[in-house]
């Protein structure tokens, strides 16, 4: 079921409340617009009217796989999505959670948990690019997606994408499920710098995930460090 509103604060909060009075899993909430968007450690998403803003729940079963690799099983619904709508793109995916096209961010995601209830919330640039400083930005429009390709489309691609990605989630193992997320992800060996805080910054290359799904990264000395968290940038 997907439920379209005109504005409100957030589709991530509001989703919550739904679960807290019980909504099954598979519901969904579009927003037309937000006044509240959130994106990763507390930053503002920018919600123009044009764009996707949703967010799904998730409900967790006693013998569901770690729940954070709901992240990854998102992040492949989505470049599911993209291709199905541009197959030439080159979309990638950039750990933990982006979507990007050409170093050009296209869309987020952010989870959030309260017992058993995980609200998945996706932002795509459908019509729009915001104007980000400091950041690339494009959206499906500029990458050549037709007009008939609005935010109300892609939700209903997105939606069955996601229920695939879910349903493999629960019926491959960890490993297969990462392997798959790093088939479309970063190449072995490419250079990226990781920002783990203020005054925190490691450059190296890419060096596969680490089981719990945590950024390897390779640094010019040869020792390999394990990242949970952090900003990534692709250099060069």
């Amino acid at each position: 079921m997907i439920e379209t509103v005109a504005l409100t604060g957030s589709t991530n909060a509001d989703m919550m409340v739904r679960a807290d009075t019980g909504a099954p899993e598979g519901l969904w909430l579009r927003a037309e617009q937000q006044d509240g968007g959130r994106g990763r450690l507390g930053r503002q998403w920018l919600s123009p009217i044009g764009n996707l803003y949703c967010s799904t729940l998730v409900r967790l079963r006693l013998d569901d796989p770690p729940a954070h690799l709901l992240a990854f099983v998102t992040a492949l619904a989505v470049h599911d999505t993209v291709l199905q709508i541009l197959p030439d793109c080159g979309a990638r995916l950039k750990w933990p959670n982006d979507v990007h096209v050409d170093g050009a961010k296209l869309a987020g995601i952010l989870l959030e948990r309260r017992g058993d209830a995980v609200v998945v919330g996706i932002g795509m640039n459908v019509a729009l690019a915001p104007d980000v400083p400091g950041r690339k930005v494009t959206c499906l429009r500029d990458l050549g997606a037709l007009a008939q390709i609005d935010a109300a489309a892609v939700i209903e691609l997105l939606a069955d994408r996601f229920a695939t990605r879910l349903a493999q989630w629960r019926s491959v193992s960890s490993a297969t499920l990462l392997d798959v997320w790093c088939a479309a992800a970063h190449k072995p060996g490419e250079a990226m710098a990781v920002q783990r805080g203020p005054g925190d910054r490691l450059e190296g290359v890419f060096d596969g995930l680490a089981a719990d799904g945590a950024l390897r990264l390779r640094l010019a000395d040869g020792r390999s460090e394990t990242i949970s968290a952090g900003d990534v940038d692709l250099v060069g």
